[in-house]
């Protein structure tokens, strides 16, 4: 099955590995149009979004990339209009929060629980009964490179897993569309440093690709009669 990125080729390699240990075939795009050839959409990490598409002015955000801020929020409201599943990752959960009306917080206060010169691991909490529940449980020790997170959430959106240190959102979820973001890495988990994979993640993008396509393919009901 092939699987959409939408970012840029020299920055999304780790991307392509970890899609290839699903069995998926990757697809590095930066043309919203190729999802209609593809099964799901992979938002990657990045820089900052351009602050303007959350409707404030720029106080600490960098590496900004306009250009592709753009192609990837089209590219959600695509998947969508497709009835395909999204996974974003690290920006990619931002983008999607963004993309449904939401805010991020620039800096966040604690950046230093989050950045460092490598990626970091800290503990987080998962929602029970949400679909990560069911993948690690209630506990889950994640890595993390970003200085930013989510503020107002956007419209449908549900946080599912939090940093108990000082409650950064860790991932969120569409109340009833298949998108998911994470503000962690499971692209590049360390096992010398958590026993956590990424493994089951693309386990359950798998199943949401499958649902996805009977619910495309199933028989539409004939126009009520007047």
């Amino acid at each position: 099955m092939k699987i959409a990125i939408l970012g840029r080729k020299a920055q999304t390699a780790n991307y392509e590995k970890y899609l290839q240990k699903g069995g998926f075939l990757p697809v590095t795009t930066l043309r919203p149009g190729d999802l209609s050839d593809c099964a799901a959409l992979i938002l990657p990490g990045g820089g900052d979004i351009t602050p303007g598409f959350f409707g404030e002015r720029n106080t600490a955000s960098g590496k900004i990339d306009t250009e592709l801020d753009i192609l990837q929020l089209q590219a959600v409201e695509y998947a969508i209009r497709l009835h395909l599943p999204v996974f974003g990752i690290c920006k990619g959960m931002q983008v999607i929060n963004v993309a449904f009306g939401g805010a991020i917080i620039q800096d966040l206060p604690t950046a230093d629980l989050h950045r460092g010169g490598e990626d970091l691991y800290h503990s987080t909490v998962i929602l029970e009964g949400s679909c990560l529940y069911e993948l690690y449980g209630r506990e889950a020790l994640v890595n993390s490179a970003h200085h930013q997170g989510v503020g107002r959430l956007g419209r449908h959106l549900a946080a599912i897993q939090w940093c108990p240190q000082d409650g950064c959102v860790e991932a969120i979820l569409h109340e009833t569309l298949p998108i998911l973001g994470l503000q962690w890495h499971p692209e590049r988990l360390n096992p010398d440093l958590t026993t956590l994979s990424g493994e089951p993640l693309l386990s359950l993008l798998s199943s949401w690709i499958h649902a996805s396509r009977r619910m495309r393919s199933a028989p539409k009901p004939p126009p009520c009669e007047r």
